[in-house]
């Protein structure tokens, strides 16, 4: 279902959305989040981000990586906090899907949650009509936000 959106959203594109979902791992203790950003959205952000315009986040050069590039920019730009705590965001890698870039990234040693506070500017300062959805699974049904420039972050609250 999901790739079905991208690939009508390229289609459709200058649609300007990510996908971000968050699962929590009741045996690793673990939340497990991916998130599906068009590739060339993300390139323009970090191209602004490092001032470089000439910048390809695919083949990048100067020793750096993908992933270097991606999580960085990830880890500035997407933020989370359980019970009002921030928390380190462990950046795994990516793969490529059609023309979104998939991140996975991990937050471990979570044994419970009350709430858990969500902020995600991704692409905002490129495109003023960016969305960025989340979409959290923690024990109960799934709960969803969508968060843009004007209302960046969001906060999630479990009964326990």
């Amino acid at each position: 279902m999901i790739t079905f959106l991208y690939i009508f959203l390229a289609w459709l594109h200058p649609v300007h959305i990510s996908v971000t979902e968050i699962d929590y791992s009741e045996k690793d203790k673990a939340l497990q989040i991916t998130s599906r950003i068009f590739i060339d959205d993300l390139e323009l952000a970090i191209q602004k981000e490092l001032n470089q315009s000439d910048l390809d986040i695919m083949t990048p050069k100067n020793g750096s990586t993908t992933d270097k590039l991606v999580g960085y920019y990830l880890n500035k730009h997407m933020k989370l906090k359980i019970d009002g705590k921030y928390q380190k965001l462990n950046y795994l890698g990516h793969e490529v899907e059609d023309v979104a870039l998939i991140c996975y990234i991990e937050i471990e040693n979570v044994k419970k949650i009350k709430t858990l506070e969500v902020f995600n500017d991704v692409i905002t300062i490129i495109h003023t009509d960016q969305s960025n959805l989340v979409h959290v699974t923690y024990k109960s049904p799934v709960k969803s936000a969508r968060l843009i420039g004007e209302k960046p972050s969001e906060v999630f609250m479990f009964g326990n």
